[in-house]
């Protein structure tokens, strides 16, 4: 793998200059383009711009090389739930590995899915289940799109 592209590319994405980012990626060559912390790479810079359909296939290509990759699940999760299609994003996470029960970002965000889908009980188990892991999502609540029909009762 070419250490100055994955470089680059690390250092457009923390610039948000994402088209530079997945420019950079281009110049890996094969094998390496089928490196998993690369596809996470190119994962998190799709994210970063949007492009949900193609961060979702990342986030599938990365679930085919490691089924137990947490950031593909949670990556790929939110992908879905841009994309609309809520229900898919709770059951892919729900899918995950053991390891999602101590996760607070895991908990947070089936929380945040099962509100959409007005499963507003589910949605505050799961919530707090994530402030007792991490108090910070409390405060992420507190703004989340996603939590306004049930935010007073958090």
């Amino acid at each position: 793998m070419s250490e100055r592209a994955l470089l680059a590319a690390q250092g457009y994405l923390e610039l948000g200059m994402v088209e530079e980012a997945l420019a950079e990626l281009v110049a890996v060559q094969t094998p390496a383009i089928s490196d998993p912390d690369l596809i996470e790479l190119r994962l998190h810079i799709l994210m970063q711009g949007g492009r949900w359909s193609d961060a979702l296939a990342s986030a599938e290509e990365l679930l085919r090389l490691n089924s137990s990759a947490l950031p593909a699940y949670i990556h790929g999760a939110f992908a879905l739930h841009e994309l609309g299609r809520t229900a898919e994003a709770r059951d892919l996470l729900l899918r995950g590995p053991e390891v999602f029960g101590m996760d607070p970002t895991y908990h947070y965000n089936i929380g945040c899915y099962e509100a959409v889908l007005g499963n507003w009980e589910s949605a505050k188990r799961s919530l707090e289940k994530s402030f007792t892991l991490d108090e910070t999502y409390r405060d992420f609540a507190k703004q989340d799109p996603d939590l306004e029909a049930i935010r007073a009762e958090l």
